[in-house]
């Protein structure tokens, strides 16, 4: 019986293993993967919330021992004109208890991060993880820098207004727990706001929307932010609500700026 040799020009034209195409590249590979079950899975995202609780619980107990000069730095931005006061009994005790409560989350905040971070971590690629650590870290620098900014501009600035308004018809008696509700709205909307550079550059490097197209809406953006600055702002007067308009402005070109340096 004769045997059947291929043609050897058939045999350059066929096409490569398809196996071969889908192999990973090293930037795509996944150097911790490891086989989990998905009660393993829950008993490690059960550890991970542990270890977050207990960060958080402890801050708060370290800071409500320490409430009393908490209360006295976030009274600061209010000036000497305003005296604080309780309407009902017990009020400046549950609000120890609320401030106590966001003073230890923020101060948690890095443990309870990094416990996220080391949960999603072994399904992220070589790729990805090249990103986590530059957003993380800006993501944290820019969320302080947007409280320091509420709290050193921007709530003395509305606070000033509030209390310039009508200081000849009424006294300046405010309650604490309608303060410190408005001192923490204006702190944490400040620092998701600052948050904007961050999402520019995710949008950036997964190629949604390149630097060019965000230059080129500058104009709306501008106008976007006023609207921004006219709703977390407390106060309705114009100075308070450029402050914040320029800041997002400025953030938003930063964010634009840093899309093009890195190419996108």
């Amino acid at each position: 019986m004769t045997a059947i040799r291929p043609d050897p020009q058939q045999e350059e034209q066929q096409p490569p293993d398809a196996a071969g195409l889908s192999e990973p590249t090293e930037e795509n590979e996944f150097p911790d993967e490891v086989e989990m079950t998905l009660s393993e899975h829950l008993e490690e995202l059960r550890t991970r919330i542990f270890w977050a609780l207990g960060a958080f619980l402890v801050a708060t107990i370290g800071c409500f021992v320490f409430v009393g000069p908490i209360v006295q730095l976030l009274q600061k931005p209010a000036g000497t004109a305003v005296k604080f006061i309780q309407t009902v009994p017990g009020e400046y005790f549950f609000v120890s208890f609320k401030v106590a409560g966001y003073c230890g989350l923020l101060i948690a905040a890095p443990v309870i991060l990094y416990q996220v971070i080391r949960f999603v971590l072994p399904g992220l690629s070589r790729r990805e993880r090249k990103f986590l650590l530059p957003i993380v870290s800006g993501s944290s620098v820019l969320f302080v820098l947007g409280i320091v900014f509420a709290y050193f501009v921007l709530a003395p600035a509305a606070l000033l207004f509030f209390v310039s308004y009508g200081a000849n018809v009424v006294e300046q008696t405010w309650t604490i727990e309608r303060y410190f509700d408005l001192m923490f709205f204006m702190l944490l909307s400040s620092g998701i706001v600052f948050q904007l550079p961050i999402l520019q550059v995710l949008l950036g490097v997964t190629g949604i929307v390149s630097s060019a197209r965000m230059f080129s809406v500058w104009r709306y953006v501008a106008l976007l932010a006023v609207v921004v600055g006219a709703v977390v702002t407390p106060s309705t007067d114009p100075l308070t609500q450029s402050l914040l308009a320029g800041a997002v402005t400025g953030l938003y070109f930063g964010g634009a700026t840093t899309v093009r340096l890195l190419g996108k």
